[in-house]
């Protein structure tokens, strides 16, 4: 997902995917970096023979959208969770940016960069006509400030800093002159190039913020929308919460199109708060909605209907992320409380391989597919799918729906129903019972919670199944405690150094167990090692070798019980010009070029 991955609220195609992707996302390693030679690894312009035309349009219109959750702020340096970045990756900015179509590296800020023959030193040259939206300049001084006072700032809980950071060393980033900065890497970096799609915010709002130690509770819902300032190609105008987010056209974004007209071209981007996905399906019926991430139920109503609903349904193939079952293996203590952050009785469960891999036998990923999805559904096993592309493992074990073999594991561990009531006893003769957690709003994850659950009491465990709110749950797992396990997906993207954050042992999104100090285990220490070297080989197929070890690991030791993914099923109105949906992209990757026809 992408430059890092987020938690995602559905488990259907989401326009985080699709903006985010192609706007400032790093996905794929350059093939520019493995070359030693550094005339070879300069770039200046973009691409000569683009894959998608791209027509000139007219200014105004507005794309109207909708969210099962409101965003959890404004301040995407913070941001874990698509609530929010959907809404800062239209606000927000990197020095590159990764075209959906292609997924080739293209510049964004930085108009051209070099780097010296070993890979280490970069330079980036600025564009000089960019602006914030308030009118200030952009400069190197943003960018310098942006990694320096705010991604390496060990007092800002940044996932950004979980990517930037090789064997626990920092870049270090200097300024040269007003339109040129210097990235020094400890060592090289294979993805780097993808990586600039982190977003530049800017110092002269800022640096007062952070000088007084406040940056953690800036840009909140609270703030006042001209505060919020970005490059990017749309601003906020108004937030209304549990209604709406309404984002106005930045008259001053730097890029034009081919006939000098500043875009974008679309007046705005209004995203409507909807308590759940059928509400958003019949919104998109009733034309209040111009897009609609379909589920495979949605597809036999509203394919026959495209015609009189004036809308085109694309089905691009298996979607990217990941949607699974995340039991909390946290074995800390609250500090102020004393209380532990998960029962110690569950916590002996949830460490368990052989309790994890009952779980995973007993899930019904099948009929999930069938009676979730309307067949229109993939099984997963690992981290990655078949759609993120080169660096995808199809060899990894795979747990068969076998609700005897599960059985069978959990009484070759000591669980077993010793009173006969059809709930099994662990060896110390604790009934094991526990709660799972979904979020609200989301008919599909609900139903394969509701499901999981029912394949786990045919095995003899008692599950009590909860439903909250989306941002209430990722506040459950930012801290760590409060949950015994969680029905959740991340983005995904086919650049694995991405997921940096989720699979390091002292990443931010290391869900079950988060910043760990030291590796609990010996795998995940061998996960850090893979993570550590793969961004450093430069070697493709080496790298290949290293991310197929991590998926193989994680299929093995199911840290996740993972789920099933969805067919990608977009449907999109007939209003749009230059729109190019893809897999990778989404809809609305190239929003800036969008326009009504």
């Amino acid at each position: 997902m992408k430059r890092r991955l987020a938690l995602a609220a559905l488990l259907i195609p989401i326009l985080i995917v699709g903006v985010l992707a192609a706007r400032r996302l790093a996905t794929r390693e350059s093939s520019s970096v493995v070359v030693p030679d550094a005339s070879s690894l300069s770039f200046a312009g973009p691409p000569s023979t683009p894959l998608a035309k791209t027509e000139v349009g007219a200014h105004g219109g507005t794309l109207v959208l909708s969210t099962i959750a409101d965003p959890k702020s404004f301040n995407p340096v913070l941001a874990k969770e698509t609530s929010t970045t959907a809404i800062t990756g239209l606000i927000f900015e990197g020095l590159t940016r990764t075209n959906g179509v292609t997924t080739d590296v293209e510049p964004n800020l930085a108009e051209s960069w070099d780097v010296d023959k070993e890979g280490i030193t970069w330079t980036f040259h600025l564009l000089e006509d960019v602006v914030w939206s308030d009118g200030e300049p952009f400069t190197a001084d943003d960018v310098v400030f942006t990694f320096n006072r705010l991604i390496f700032n060990d007092e800002i809980p940044s996932s950004a800093r979980d990517i930037f950071t090789i064997d626990g060393k920092r870049f270090e980033v200097s300024k040269i002159d007003e339109h040129a900065v210097k990235f020094v890497l400890p060592q090289r970096y294979a993805p780097f190039l993808r990586m600039m799609g982190q977003e530049i915010l800017p110092k002269h709002r800022l640096e007062k913020v952070v000088d007084e130690g406040k940056f953690n509770f800036h840009w909140t819902l609270d703030t006042p929308p001209e505060e919020v300032v970005g490059t990017g190609p749309f601003v906020l105008d108004k937030y209304l919460p549990g209604q709406r987010v309404v984002l106005k056209r930045n008259s001053r974004y730097w890029r034009k199109d081919a006939e000098g007209q500043r875009l974008p071209y679309l007046d705005g981007v209004m995203y409507l708060v909807v308590q759940n996905i059928d509400l958003a399906a019949l919104k998109f019926q009733e034309g209040e909605i111009d897009y609609f991430g379909m589920r495979g139920r949605d597809y036999p109503r509203l394919k026959p209907k495209e015609k009189e609903g004036n809308f085109t349904v694309y089905k691009l193939g298996p979607g990217m992320g990941s949607s699974f079952l995340v039991l909390n293996q946290n074995p800390l203590t609250d500090e102020e409380s004393g209380d532990p952050f998960v029962d110690p009785v569950k916590l002996s469960w949830f460490t368990n391989l052989a309790f994890r891999r009952a779980v995973a036998h007993a899930t019904d990923k099948e009929s999930m597919i069938d009676i979730v999805m309307n067949g229109l559904g993939y099984p997963q096993h690992s981290p990655m799918t078949v759609s993120e592309g080169y660096f995808f493992n199809p060899n990894v074990r795979v747990y068969e729906y076998d609700p005897e073999k599960a059985k069978k594991i959990l009484a070759e561990a000591g669980f077993v129903d010793r009173d006969g009531d059809g709930i099994v006893e662990d060896p110390q003769g604790d009934v094991v019972e526990f709660v799972l957690f979904t979020n609200s709003g989301n008919d599909v994850r609900v139903e394969i919670a509701e499901m999981l659950r029912k394949d786990l009491e045919d095995i003899g465990m008692k599950v009590h199944f909860s439903q909250v709110e989306f941002n209430k749950m990722v506040e459950k797992l930012d801290s760590g405690k409060g949950w015994d396990a969680i029905i959740i997906g991340l983005t995904g993207g086919i650049e694995p150094h991405n997921g940096a954050n989720v699979w390091r042992s002292s990443g931010q999104l290391h869900m079950w167990y988060p910043r760990q100090e030291e590796p609990a285990t010996e795998w995940e220490r061998r996960v850090d090692e893979i993570f550590l070297l793969g961004v450093q080989e430069l070697d493709r197929a080496k790298r290949k070798e290293l991310y197929d070890e991590w998926q193989a690991l994680v299929a093995e030791q199911l840290p996740f019980v993972y789920t099933v993914t969805n067919e990608t099923l977009l449907a999109v109105r007939n209003k749009f010009g230059n729109l190019h949906p893809t897999v990778y992209g989404g809809a609305f990757h190239n929003i800036e070029e969008l326009f009504i026809k």
